[in-house]
């Protein structure tokens, strides 16, 4: 006969184990976003995983202890997901460390600034551990502005509306994440050509005018999501490349792409990098979704002090401002730039140019598209809070029509759009020149 107290140490174990072989946490999707700016990795999970980090020297290495984490195929499949062309990280090993902990170790290009942190389950996903590799000396956005333009060519901007640079992702199934689903229905078209819009318009001025081209969304957030797939990110980007495209064509104009790929960029870094390059105006490029599938049109947007024009206007408004959560942001580091939420004395004469300058563009947009209200429309819009630079928002069409989300895969429509976003910009720009300021000159924050 078994002792009470032996049956008591027996009892415990069993009831022991089921939460053991329950306890460790599946990683259900991998993630790698590489971008100039920082590259981000994901891992999801239904779980919050617990984590360690700490670097490495000679060779510079990053190493991120996983605690009660599955070895399974995802993790395994990290080492795959970092190509050739990450600017900061060369190469990912995972393995067991030691039990009850899986180790991540990557090798990286040059010394860097980690930001490790958690985000909470949010619309499509479960927890993510997000590790973001920041250089320690950030790109200068100059320089590349310095530089002449790269692409110029009508082929170039032809490129289909999936065509981003490598977010790469694992499982190859899950990509970008659950609930979303592969483009589809990208129409090939011959390339469209290139023309120089309102010929009867003066050239611009005698210094060289600078416009921040703002593609929304990217990376972990994908935007709106079309019937047929078609994902919001992608087609704000493709036409933001052939807005500069056209843009770079005209004397005395340049565009400068804030996002240049699929990675994500927080809403209030989106307006702080356009006052690096000291931009003259700051175009942000969108193409919504409602709930119904009959909403349709262009519609222009700029910054209110005193609340939305409409209902309508504060529910997108609400909206594009939750994409910080989506995107996800670290906030435990504390900007005191992207905290600010009030509006200076500046902010009230810059609203007026960007009524101005959304006029102008909303009535080039209804030379080809039809208006989903006929007048500029205010709310407040995290992204275009710039004090002083006028800014608008622009949503293209809604993707969640079936007949626009076709036309947005057009890449001949998505041509039409940018000549008429540049039209706008023209018009605004003979009728209000802009302030004088010197040459590719960085204005502080």
């Amino acid at each position: 006969m078994l002792s009470r107290a032996l049956k008591l140490a027996i009892l415990m174990i069993l009831c022991w184990l089921p939460q053991q072989a329950h306890a460790a946490v599946a990683v259900s999707a991998a993630r790698v976003w590489p971008a100039q700016d920082y590259t981000r990795l994901t891992l999801e999970s239904k779980q919050a995983i617990r984590h360690n980090m700490f670097t490495v020297s000679n060779p510079e290495r990053l190493v991120i202890d996983l605690e009660d984490v599955d070895l399974g195929d995802t993790l395994n499949g990290l080492t795959k997901l970092v190509g050739e062309d990450d600017p900061y990280i060369k190469s990912v090993r995972v393995g067991r460390f030691k039990p009850g902990v899986v180790r991540l170790v990557l090798d990286l290009k040059s010394e860097v600034k980690p930001q490790l942190f958690v985000l909470r389950p949010v619309g499509e996903y479960g927890y993510r551990l997000v590790l973001d590799v920041y250089p320690t000396q950030p790109p200068d956005p100059l320089m590349a502005l310095l530089e002449p333009p790269k692409v110029s060519d009508a082929q170039a901007a032809s490129a289909p509306a999936a065509t981003s640079q490598a977010a790469v992702e694992a499982p190859a199934e899950e990509k970008p994440g659950p609930g979303i689903k592969p483009d589809t229905g990208k129409v090939d078209l011959p390339p469209p050509a290139v023309t120089p819009p309102h010929k009867n318009i003066p050239e611009l001025r005698a210094r060289t005018l600078i416009v921040a081209i703002d593609a929304g969304h990217g990376g972990e957030d994908p935007g709106a999501i079309g019937r047929r797939g078609s994902r919001e990110k992608n087609v704000t980007l493709a036409i933001a490349r052939k807005v500069k495209i056209l843009m770079d064509g005209v004397p005395d104009l340049r565009g400068v792409l804030i996002r240049d790929g699929d990675y994500f960029i927080p809403l209030g870094e989106r307006a702080a990098k356009a006052r690096k390059v000291n931009a003259d105006l700051f175009i942000s490029i969108h193409a919504d979704a409602f709930i119904k599938p009959d909403a349709r049109g262009s519609s222009v947007f700029a910054l209110s002090e005193h609340g939305a024009t409409s209902a309508a206007a504060r529910w997108l408004a609400k909206k594009e401002n939750e994409a910080d959560l989506i995107g996800g942001v670290n906030l435990a580091v504390k900007d005191p730039h992207l905290a600010r939420t009030l509006l200076d004395l500046s902010q009230t004469a810059t609203i007026n140019d960007s009524m101005k300058l959304a006029k102008h563009v909303l009535s080039e947009l209804g030379d080809i598209n039809d208006l989903h209200r006929g007048q500029v429309e205010q709310a407040g819009f995290a992204v275009l809070k710039s004090p002083d630079i006028p800014s608008i928002l622009i949503e293209t069409a809604f993707i969640s029509n079936p007949r626009e989300e076709r036309r947005l895969n057009d890449a001949n429509y998505q041509m039409k759009i940018a000549n008429a976003i540049l039209g706008g910009i023209k018009r605004y720009f003979a009728q209000n020149p802009a302030l004088s300021k010197p040459k590719f000159m960085q204005a502080e924050f």
